[in-house]
């Protein structure tokens, strides 16, 4: 990690507070050679393949189709390659490029299929640091081949018991977000320890993410369904569906089922179609986990508590609520590897976000849809500007800024309403579910959008001048002149007018004065008389 922090604070100081994004969609690199041989179909094909790799760590951390293509063409441009197709499908990443002319013309094409999807910060934001040095030209492609199979080798930056610790501290702090008390929060805080640590011990045998979060939905609800049953018969109440909808957000947070709707916000119709199937799929086995849950506690006599209705915030205890959202999102960048800058940037994303939830849109009174929607454009703006201003990629702030306000508790309320035989209201809850993702995915591609728009650099237009010289004529530029009596003429031009030209000199020779200087010299000044002779 010391080589990429060394290289962050290298290139901090010469490049601008801007997003790589930024700078693959404003300007070509700022070097006119091409470090490669454009005739040399080895090393062009080095050069695709290059951006290949890096367009699938990309891929594989939940960027967009479109940012991910924009920051391939910014590596190929880079070394030169300005002339290449990039086309993203889903996880395969397809680059085509032409060499040579007539008889000699080579097609070239590069074919990569990037694995599953996972949240995975530590190596965002070591390509992110590799394509910022790139584009500055400081990284030939053998350095940069080098650095990727150094990416591609990361473990995971932190301990297991330190990633443990923060999904547990997620979930407390979101129990209580969601109106838990202390002991709601602990027990909260355990069980989301518990579902992610059977989560990775699973993974370890290669079982597929749909049973893993199945039995995560099933573990959400066992252990709150029996303690609650315990408590209740020492005298202590509590309501289980916050410890509950505290685990289901745990779960959906790493599924970036918001991040499907973003590609189809960014015209990617068929990567988003086939990600939200995917999501939807993760969604429901969470679902159906929660619902198996149900019926297992049922059947070994420790029911649940029918669902009570939603009171809103006291405004004193909204401090509280906005502190607990801000340390769980600051917990779940913890636990997706970001480093300690990114997650005290995250966490005061979601922070903003918060406050402008319950200070600024609440009041008016609208519907938790449109609320969280807006809310989700202050967590892009604020999350853009941050990120570009202490140098790291911006998806982290969007996918932890809007952690706090993803739909657990109308995903648990929908499931256990249609278990109870209460179908429109359980339809209504997961419909609103959607609804809640869907805004949350607008929303916060149109604040990116903005932030992008505040902080890009200039854009290069090498062409603009000559537009903009080619409007003035040849008579435009003559009457100009003719306009200006300030500019130099030639001397005796017949195309100069007459009033400009200069007086002839005066011939050489006897001047003889002319009547009136005669006349007025006699007025002036009479002749001496001449003297008189003597007699």
């Amino acid at each position: 990690m010391s080589l990429f922090s060394s290289m962050r604070d290298r290139f901090r100081a010469s490049s601008g507070n801007f997003a790589t994004i930024d700078a693959a969609k404003a300007a070509p690199p700022p070097s006119p050679l091409a470090p490669v041989d454009l005739t040399d179909a080895a090393q062009v094909t080095g050069v695709m393949e290059i951006a290949a790799r890096i367009g699938e760590i990309l891929i594989c951390a939940g960027t967009a189709n479109s940012d991910a293509r924009a920051q391939i063409h910014l590596v190929a441009s880079s070394y030169g390659l300005h002339y290449c197709h990039v086309d993203i499908v889903m996880n395969t990443i397809t680059i085509h490029t032409a060499i040579g002319t007539g008889e000699s013309r080579r097609n070239l094409h590069v074919f990569r299929v990037a694995p599953s999807l996972t949240v995975d910060f530590s190596r965002l934001s070591a390509v992110d640091r590799l394509i910022r040095s790139i584009h500055q030209g400081t990284t030939p492609p053998a350095q940069a081949e080098k650095r990727l199979d150094e990416i591609n080798a990361m473990g995971p930056p932190y301990p297991r018991w330190q990633v443990l610790l923060g999904w547990g501290v997620m979930g407390g702090t979101f129990a209580v977000m969601l109106g838990g008390d202390a002991l709601v929060g602990v027990i909260s805080f355990l069980v989301s320890v518990l579902i992610m640590g059977i989560n990775m011990w699973l993974a370890n045998y290669r079982l597929p993410p749909f049973y893993q979060n199945v039995t995560g939905g099933f573990i959400a609800v066992v252990p709150a369904a029996i303690l609650y049953n315990v408590a209740a018969g020492y005298g202590i109440n509590f309501s289980p569906s916050q410890i509950i909808s505290s685990g289901i957000i745990v779960l959906v947070a790493g599924l970036t089922l918001v991040q499907c709707l973003v590609d189809g916000i960014t015209r990617a119709p068929v990567t988003s179609a086939a990600r939200f199937f995917e999501a939807i799929m993760s969604t429901g086995a969470i679902i159906g986990g929660v619902g198996v849950g149900i019926q297992f506690s049922s059947w070994l006599g420790f029911s649940l508590p029918p669902l009570a209705t939603i009171a809103p915030p006291v405004y004193h205890h909204v401090p509280l609520l906005i502190a607990c959202g801000s340390i769980g999102s600051a917990a779940f960048a913890l636990a997706c590897g970001a480093s300690r800058i990114e997650v005290l940037v995250s966490g005061a994303t979601a922070a903003a976000g918060m406050v402008f939830y319950y200070f600024v849109v609440i009041p008016f009174g609208v519907t938790s849809v449109i609320a969280c929607g807006i809310a989700a454009v202050a967590v892009g703006l604020a999350g853009g500007l941050l990120s570009r201003r202490y140098m790291m990629p911006p998806l982290i702030t969007m996918i932890v800024g809007y952690t706090p306000m993803l739909p657990g508790l109308s995903l648990y309320r929908g499931m256990y309403a249609t278990l109870n035989e209460q179908m429109i209201t359980g339809f209504s809850n997961l419909a609103k579910a959607l609804a809640i993702t869907g805004a949350l995915a607008a929303g916060v591609v149109l604040g990116e959008r903005v932030a992008r728009r505040l902080r890009r650099p200039k854009y290069f237009r090498p062409y603009s001048a000559f537009k903009r010289l080619g409007r003035y004529s040849f008579r435009r530029a003559a009457r100009l002149t003719q306009r200006a009596p300030r500019i130099p003429r030639v001397p005796l031009s017949p195309f100069a007018p007459r009033v400009n030209r200069p007086v002839l000199p005066p011939k050489l020779g006897p001047k003889k004065p002319s009547k009136s200087a005669e006349s007025s010299a006699a007025t002036a000044t009479p002749p001496p008389s001449a003297p008189k002779e003597p007699k």
